[in-house]
């Protein structure tokens, strides 16, 4: 997700280019430490220079050991290219990472979504440690640091709990951390991308039910609610700050976010952006040139950490901070402790979570635009790839074209994985025009695409196979869409969490001893990020409630092999039963249909069955009004050939009972004119 050239080289990930290489050329993707010299595969980045450079900075201040986590201030997910510091030092692009450096190693942590990209990526001045607990790390430090040594780190890339848990497994080893001003990183990068300079924009009234000064409104009075009784809210998190003035910018890639902190009281709104970006008409719109209540005082970015400094100065206030997205620099001045009061995340993210009766027909409605565009693409690929001419790349680039004609597109929501056969086995890969497989009719595809759009963000995961698969690829596949579907018709009491319904998403798979490493579902914003928290599955997400919207999607991935993943957005909507009151369930807004030729529907129970030709009626339902109005006519033949009823006897999918009548009808004419 970063556009600068260097990154860009990083992001080529290896690929088979062809489909005649065999085990052997798919090995030397990756590179060989134990070779002599070492095999580095051409995706592998040279870190020495920087390495050296580094390694210079931190003799002077002593320390010896530095840190280099993979987030920015804001403990975002997705970053800005100036803030990939971990990927500038180790040649590793992944999204989840921390980094080591002592003055003799070097060192990645990550999970295991990205274990072969990292051996694709990173040279031999890198091991490579898979895990990413915060106590792996320590533990390596305890043998790396000598005792009495002093560990440097940036405060504002950790978070609390990081700063929490290093300290307490560092605690009786005689190794501490020493917080260094000015990043290291930052110093030895001479080509560090700058903050884009566009403007900030608002986003038109059309898209939105409640104004910027309905909102402070709204968490001021759960401010003044409390029972701790907080004087102030400080909203780190880059979203936050983002749904309560209804901006938007495009600070990071694929997320329209800006760089920015707000602090919140009940009489005073504190904005901290740079400055050079806000408009004449953005300071009309903040009524930034007046004082009082609703009256926005704008503030240099770079500021907050002491304009926060000189408020908790003063006598009887108290800051509240949401821990999961504060930095250590920030909460640390909030001091004595009886100037703060915590919480897991906001009340600003939490409001933000539930969305209004406007976003959410509009989040429904930019679904079913963005379906079109799958449409298009899976279309154009069963035409195209028993031709032999298109590959991971040609395929991404044609998804995200077609969403560029959609009403109000604003480009991809993330980079989208298209992967072929082994490719798909890796969760989260993405192809580049210089390393990308060629698509076949002999292999699995998996296309996870999304869109933002001004009144909704996207995120769908479709698994194809355009030739015979295998019984194992079907059954696998079968087993997935039964995981997506259970979670998807389940019931269940207002307040649920996601976490304990889970497993229904990987019950089938575990029948079989099957089961897959990643997250089961995440949150998804309106114009925000496609990964929006705290909604989900995890066991750190909040309880579902009516209006929250979230992905299911479970998978599976054989190494070397395949992969399968199905995902769809769904909210969460009350549902009426016999006797209870206050349930919910989820209603699917992805319309887009699965891949027939890969569903055993002798494995699908009738009552899965039926949703799933409830599914496909609500498509036909909904995307056919849309395919018309677009006078897309092989698009939406294409879609109702797709959506037929299933049978629910029988081993296949590709017939349906509305096929079986014709038959019929075809033999009897046939017996007839005979």
């Amino acid at each position: 997700m970063h556009s600068c050239g260097w990154l860009m080289l990083a992001l080529s990930l290896a690929a088979l280019t062809g489909n005649t290489f065999g085990a052997v050329a798919y090995e030397r993707t990756q590179r060989n430490c134990s070779l002599s010299p070492p095999y580095l595969p051409s995706t592998a980045v040279n870190t020495t220079d920087q390495l050296q450079k580094l390694r210079e900075h931190m003799l002077p201040l002593n320390i010896s050991a530095y840190i280099i986590p993979g987030t920015d201030a804001h403990m975002s997910e997705y970053i800005a290219p100036r803030d990939a510091r971990m990927a500038f030092m180790t040649g590793f692009t992944g999204s989840a990472g921390t980094a080591v450096v002592t003055q003799t190693k070097a060192a990645l942590w990550t999970d295991s979504r990205y274990w072969v990209q990292a051996e694709r990526q990173m040279d031999c001045n890198w091991e490579l440690e898979r895990d990413v607990s915060i106590s792996s790390v320590a533990e390596w430090l305890i043998s790396e640091v000598p005792p009495g040594g002093e560990i440097g780190f940036d405060s504002f890339l950790f978070s609390l709990k990081t700063q929490e848990d290093y300290s307490l497994n560092l605690d009786s080893s005689n190794r501490t951390l020493k917080s260094v001003p000015d990043n290291l990183v930052d110093q030895v990068w001479k080509e560090r991308p700058l903050v884009p300079s566009d403007n900030l924009t608002r986003l038109p009234d059309r898209v939105i039910k409640r104004s910027w000064q309905m909102k402070v409104e709204h968490i001021r009075n759960q401010i003044a609610d409390n029972p701790y009784e907080p004087t102030a809210l400080l909203l780190s998190a880059l979203d936050e700050t983002a749904w309560l003035f209804n901006l938007r910018g495009n600070d990071i890639p694929y997320n329209p976010f800006f760089y920015s902190y707000t602090l919140l009281t009940m009489d005073e709104i504190w904005l901290f952006v740079h400055m050079d970006r806000v408009t004449e008409e953005l300071k009309v719109y903040l009524n930034a040139s007046c004082k009082g209540p609703l009256c926005v005082q704008l503030k240099s970015y770079d500021t907050v950490r002491d304009h926060l400094k000189n408020y908790v100065s003063q006598h009887s206030v108290k800051v509240w901070i949401g821990t999961e997205y504060t930095n250590y620099a920030l909460y640390e001045i909030i001091t004595p402790g009886e100037k703060l009061m915590t919480s897991s995340y906001s009340p600003v993210l939490t409001t933000k979570a539930v969305k209004d009766e406007t976003e959410q027909k509009i989040l429904r409605d930019a679904h079913v635009r963005d379906a079109v565009a799958v449409i298009q693409l899976l279309m154009w690929l069963e035409k195209a790839v028993p031709e032999g001419k298109e590959t991971e790349f040609t395929a991404a680039e044609y998804v995200n074209k077609c969403r560029g004609k959609q009403k109000d597109s604003r480009g991809p929501s993330f980079e989208t994985i298209s992967a072929s056969g082994p490719n798909a086995a890796l969760a989260h890969y993405s192809p580049s025009e210089e390393a990308s497989r060629s698509l076949t009719v002999d292999e699995m595809y998996l296309v996870d695409s999304g869109g933002q759009y001004l009144d909704g963000t996207t995120d769908i995961t479709r698994t194809v196979h355009w030739g015979a698969p295998t019984a194992m690829q079907k059954e696998a596949f079968t087993r997935v869409l039964m995981g997506n579907i259970e979670i998807s018709r389940t019931i269940f009491p207002s307040g649920t969490r996601g976490v304990n319904m889970e497993m229904l998403g990987r019950r089938a798979l575990w029948e079989v001893g099957l089961n897959y490493g990643h997250g089961t579902g995440h949150g998804v914003g309106n114009y925000f990020g496609v990964h929006e928290w705290p909604v989900g599955f995890q066991s750190n997400n909040i309880p579902f409630r009516t209006g929250m919207f979230t992905s299911i999607e479970p998978g599976y991935y054989k190494e070397n092999d395949f992969g399968i993943r199905i995902e769809d957005v769904a909210v969460i909507v009350p549902v009426h039963t016999k006797y209870g009151h206050n349930y919910l369930t989820f209603d699917t807004v992805s319309m887009v249909p699965y891949d027939r030729k890969l569903i055993d529907t002798s494995l699908l129970s009738s009552e899965q069955l039926q949703w799933l030709n409830k599914y496909y009626e609500t498509i036909r339902r909904l995307v056919g009004p849309e395919l018309d109005k677009q006078g897309l006519k092989e698009e939406k033949d294409w879609m109702i050939k797709h959506t037929e009823s299933f049978v629910e006897s029988g081993s296949s999918a590709s017939v349906c009972s509305s096929s079986l009548t014709l038959i019929a009808l075809a033999v009897a004419l046939l017996h007839n004119i005979i």
